[in-house]
Formats: C-alpha cells, structure tokens, sequence
C-alpha cells in the first residue's frame, strides 16, 4: 500500500513536470488490496516452503504450555494433541495497544490491521499517535485522496528518531498536505451515524475540542501478546509491561524456555527478532550466540523514508559523550538532483575524540536501503574517515553518505 499509493500519487500529481503527460487517472482500491493480499499471500507461503525445505514441521493452531515440557496444542482443523519439547521458544509477537475510552470496531474506528482494509477512501481521517505507523498509513491514506490529521500527545512526531530530523519530516509531512496536532490528548472517539466525533484537548490541559472524521485510525503504539499461552502454569515471568523476562541468553526464569522478538525487551522490529532467532538456535545448538543492540536499524517507509541506526544526539548529551557531525543534503546530491527528489539529508554522529561512528540517521529517497552500509559500518567499528576514504559509485544516493563522513571526519565534503 505503501509503494502502491506513492506510484498512484505520482502518476496523479508528479510526472507532468518530467515530461509525462497522464489524463484521467483513476483509483481503483479494490484492485489495489488485492495487489497487497497477492504479496501477502505470496510471502506467507514462502514461509511455509522453506519450513517444508528444512524439514520443519509446521501445526496451525494455538498452543498452551501445560508444564516446562509439555505444549498443548488446538488445531485449526479442531484437533488437540500435547507436544513434548526439550526447549520452546516464545515468539508469539505484539498486538495493537488499546486505548481507554475508544472501542476499536475496525470500520469506523480502526487499528493498523483494519486500516489496510478500509473499502473506501476516507475523506476525512484521524490518526491517532504520530510514531511510525500512523505516519505510514496516514501517508498512504492521504496519497489516495483523505484529508489526515495527526494528533500526538507529545510535541515531536516519530519517537525514538534525531530530534533535527524529526523536525525536519514533520515540515516535510505538512508540506505533503498531513495536518498536526501536536502537544494533544484524545479523551474519547463515539461513532455516530457514518462520521466518528472525537473529543481533544491540550496534553498540558485547557478547553476540550471536538473534530469530526470518516475515519480513525488508533496508533499509540503495540503490546507483547501473551494471552492464552499459559505461562501463568509455568511460572513464566512477565514484568510492568507485559514483556516476558529474558536474561542475556534469552531465558526466562524457566532454564528451556526462551523467548525473542516483539513480546520480549527492545525495538518491536521484524528484523530484530529475526536476528534474535539466529542468535537463540545458535545458542540452543552450540551455546553461543549474539546480537548486537546498538546495531538496529530503523525505518519509516513514507517518502522520504526515514532511517537511523546507533545513537542519536540527545541520547550522546545524555551519556555526557562529546561528539561531532556531519550532515549532507541530498540537494547537493548529484543523483537526487538528476532524479529531482533531493528532501532530505544524511546525518552522521561520530565520536569527537576516535572519531568511530556512533550513529547515522537519513531523511529521503531509498533510506531504508541507505541504512544497511551504516550499520555495517558500525557493526566492524569503522570511523568517519573509513567510509569517506572508500570510493562510491557515482552518481548514486550513498555517496551523501560518503560526503556526510567527510564532513565529520574532516570538516569539509567533496562536493559541498
């Protein structure tokens, strides 16, 4: 939907000045939830192939732990069966974060899942939270033609992202046509006929507001998924949050049984846990296994995309550690000039006295993808000037990256 809406969105609006003239360009969204059920479909069965492939054997249905070795087992198909294991992993994954006050119905007021599958464009839509989901399906919806508004309680959009870039994007999503409220509660949301009244007011307090929307959509963010699992018969622990307890080797508190991924500690991220998997069947087979922490990526699949790995300035203020900066427009960028898409910059943070990067945060086109030679970067410890010493392809989007290390490293770019 993503990639789809943008596609939409330039053929509508943005080819005319390239020398591409489209008339009479239709949306049609039923074709388009197809498009993405066909990808879904298509990735979920390759899951399903390579299980075959390495002779994972693979039971749908729902299991419960009876005891530290014995899962109890509700097929799909109603059949019930007890699998005796020698280790489990917990990996059950993250739900929608529910909120007081509002009852998530999936038409009118909706979660990330009901939001992929509205029927109709919204005219109007209310997001609720500005992190990284509401700010992807907001874009999407606002590309196909709705009027957004976000409303976040707090006074910067994207958590966990560079304080600079997070002001940036929000100018960026503005001048996309996304309305902000910032600094803003939401007391409740009440369907009424076929609009949804939602009720606001000021984070620090003050005078309540109504505004009205087609459409909700609710983004404050995901929960570990616990329930039905059992752990309560094993002991399993849980802390403040919900989050099953792990130690440095994923083990709970129950020596076989491990957990990764969303219902744990750290970033709800795809490929966090993915890495979490490797490092847990490694240590299951050999005893060894690592991931490293501060080597996560980042992204916000909007366009710019946005991308960070390592740490960000205010988390360097607040370890006391002195660094120093490098930044880059893509305007300066051969590549993105020639492609006439230079929103955005990339963003390096090395330390002021070795001068090792400690992290790099990107605004702009392909920065998902840009992100993987920072981290690898990061990952075998290399400084500014190992990077802005490694020759790049030109012209491509990664020689910014190159440039923003020089910057850091040296003070002064090649081409800036």
């Amino acid at each position: 939907m993503l990639n789809n809406s943008y596609i939409y969105h330039q053929t509508k609006d943005g080819l005319k000045s390239r020398g591409i003239e489209v008339s009479d360009v239709k949306l049609n969204l039923d074709t388009m939830h197809k498009a993405r059920m066909k990808a879904v479909n298509g990735l979920t069965k390759g899951v399903e192939f390579l299980f075959k492939k390495y002779g994972v054997d693979y039971i749908k249905g729902t299991g419960k732990f009876n005891s530290a070795t014995e899962i109890a087992v509700e097929g799909l198909d109603g059949k019930k069966s007890v699998l005796k294991t020698k280790n489990t992993i917990i990996a059950t994954g993250s739900e929608v974060t529910p909120m007081a006050g509002i009852e998530i119905d999936e038409k009118r007021i909706v979660s990330s899942t009901g939001a992929l599958e509205l029927a109709q464009v919204p005219k109007k839509m209310v997001v609720i939270g500005a992190g990284v989901i509401g700010l992807e399906l907001g874009s999407v919806w606002s590309r196909l033609g709705a009027e957004v508004t976000v409303v976040e309680y707090l006074g910067a959009i994207g958590a966990g992202m560079d304080g600079e870039l997070a002001k940036s994007f929000h100018k960026l999503l503005t001048k996309q046509g996304l309305k902000f409220k910032m600094n803003t509660k939401v007391n409740g949301a009440k369907v009424e006929g076929d609009k949804v009244t939602i009720q606001l007011e000021s984070s620090k307090g003050g005078k309540e507001e109504t505004i009205e929307a087609d459409a909700v959509l609710v983004s404050i963010g995901r929960r570990p998924y616990t329930y039905g699992l059992g752990l309560e018969n094993v002991g399993v622990e849980l802390d403040n949050r919900g989050r099953v307890v792990i130690d440095s080797e994923f083990k709970t508190n129950i020596p076989n049984i491990r957990c990764i991924g969303d219902v744990t500690f750290g970033p709800m991220l795809a490929h966090k846990a993915e890495d979490e998997g490797f490092a847990v069947s490694e240590m299951i087979a050999t005893g060894h296994g690592h991931v490293n922490y501060d080597v996560i990526p980042s992204v916000i699949y909007t366009h710019p995309e946005v991308a960070w790995v390592g740490k960000n300035e205010e988390q360097l203020k607040a370890e006391n550690i002195k660094y120093k900066i490098g930044s880059y427009p893509f305007v300066a960028n051969s590549r993105a000039r020639t492609n006439d898409d230079t929103d955005g910059l990339v963003k390096v943070i090395t330390d002021a006295e070795t001068d090792r990067i400690l992290g790099v945060h990107i605004i702009g086109a392909n920065a998902g993808e840009m992100i993987a030679e920072a981290g690898l970067a990061m990952e075998y410890g290399a400084s500014a000037e190992d990077v802005g010493r490694t020759c790049h392809a030109h012209p491509t989007l990664s020689e910014a990256f190159r440039e923003a290390c020089l910057i850091a490293s040296f003070g002064n770019a090649i081409n800036f």
